[in-house]
């Protein structure tokens, strides 16, 4: 059956009934995200590319020249991790807690959780960063620890100027 090569259910005798009932499902079901992690450098700043997203995930791209999201905060939308592609960031609790993360460590934080971090390393930080949509729990989708909202492109956040590095990119190769 030439369908083998997709349906891995090795259905031998796909019956007229079958078909419609697997084009059906087919018809609804949505096509896959592919996505490439490639990233242009920065001097100085911080940037943030949404690689792939659906109503309950999110994949971006962080480049970090230095510094860090500065703001002790939290998210009450959404759980995310932090995974370090490159370079080396510490993270920061609430109470004086510190865990620090090399290329391929991370963090994971349940929505709600407190949090900041700083880049250690010399070179650019680079972090995957992948969200999953949970039920809001306050008014606002982030936080600081005194309940203030904290919106994320803040100086309060470490946000500052971007400066790009033309041309010198991180990740798969452009097409």
């Amino acid at each position: 059956m030439p369908l083998d090569g997709v349906d891995r259910g090795q259905v031998e005798n796909e019956t007229e009934e079958m078909r419609l009932k697997r084009e059906a499902i087919l018809a609804k079901s949505p096509p896959a995200q592919p996505f490439r992690l490639r990233a242009e450098m920065v001097k100085k700043g911080r940037t943030n590319q949404i690689v792939a997203e659906t109503k309950n995930m999110q994949v971006n791209l962080k480049v970090y020249a230095g510094g860090g999201e500065n703001g002790l905060h939290n998210h009450t939308d959404e759980d995310h991790f932090h995974l370090v592609l490159q370079g080396s960031a510490r993270f920061y609790g609430p109470r004086g807690e510190t865990l620090d993360c090399g290329q391929y460590e991370g963090i994971m934080l349940p929505s709600g959780s407190f949090y900041r971090f700083n880049a250690t390393c010399e070179e650019p930080l680079i972090l995957l960063r992948v969200g999953a949509n949970t039920p809001m729990t306050e008014e606002h989708p982030r936080y600081n620890v005194y309940g203030d909202p904290l919106p994320a492109d803040t100086k309060a956040n470490g946000r500052v100027e971007v400066v790009l590095d033309k041309g010198n990119f991180w990740g798969a190769k452009a097409k």
